[in-house]
């Protein structure tokens, strides 16, 4: 137990110090979600669209935050392909650790990272003009982020178990998350949807997770805020679980 904390506190810090390096990395995973979340919302901060309780620029943040966090899934997962290209992948599974070590540590990383990057991208909402419900509120957001991040982690690094091709995992990971994205309502209401597209909305686990963040940080209202925590955390339990159970690949073919 020892030597799989020390492992994955080591990964923990070796990424963190090279994302500290590499800063042209985190400004460049936020430039969508700002610039979305800039000219959608300040452009449509004063209009009443059917189905929203509150303005655009505000029903508009939570969902920037889940594309934030998509987005740092994303880089995650890459992290790990760089690592098996360059050999290091290989280096540590060399060592006593387990699979489950390496797999944590990465979390861990994807998930300090996307803590970062969407709290940044609430307090540019903040900035902008929208109003939170308060300090309980605010807490109980990063429950929601933290859901998130770690299931679609989990998925890309499923994903990034199976394949070799950087350029492809990139394609076919954006092909997968894109339409988690555009099904979730984070730009629009899900009622607004026509039938046979919400069908889809509600089978999407980010739907609820993005409900919640609203829910959390405005004050809206939302009933089944157990269903998103409980659908969130049977999404990454499966998502984890497929990637321990498919050997990670460490060497350089």
């Amino acid at each position: 137990m020892r030597l799989c904390l020390y492992a994955v506190s080591s990964i923990w810090k070796r990424d963190m110090l090279r994302l500290r390096r590499q800063k042209s990395r985190l400004l460049g995973s936020l430039f969508a979600p700002f610039f979305l979340l800039a000219f959608l919302g300040l452009g449509f901060k004063r209009a009443s669209l059917p189905g929203m309780d509150t303005d655009y620029l505000s029903f508009l943040t939570p969902g920037m935050m889940a594309m934030t966090l998509l987005s740092a899934s994303n880089s995650t997962s890459f992290l790990m392909l760089w690592d098996r290209e360059k050999g290091f992948l290989k280096e540590i599974m060399v060592t006593p650790i387990s699979r489950l070590s390496i797999i944590m540590g990465r979390t861990s990383v994807g998930i300090t990272n996307a803590i970062i990057q969407s709290m940044i991208i609430l307090f540019a909402g903040m900035a902008m003009g929208m109003s939170i419900s308060g300090a309980a509120g605010l807490l109980l957001s990063f429950v929601f982020v933290i859901f998130i991040a770690s299931t679609f982690i989990g998925l890309g690094l499923t994903l990034a178990s199976f394949l070799k091709d950087t350029f492809s995992f990139g394609l076919i990971l954006n092909f997968i998350l894109y339409p988690f994205l555009f099904l979730s309502g984070a730009l629009y209401p899900v009622d607004r949807f026509p039938p046979y597209i919400a069908q889809f909305s509600y089978l999407n686990p980010l739907t609820y997770s993005i409900d919640g963040l609203r829910y959390s940080l405005l004050g809206a209202p939302f009933p089944i805020a157990l269903v998103s925590a409980n659908g969130q955390t049977l999404s990454g339990t499966t998502t984890h679980a497929m990637k321990l159970c498919k050997p990670i690949r460490s060497d350089r073919e």
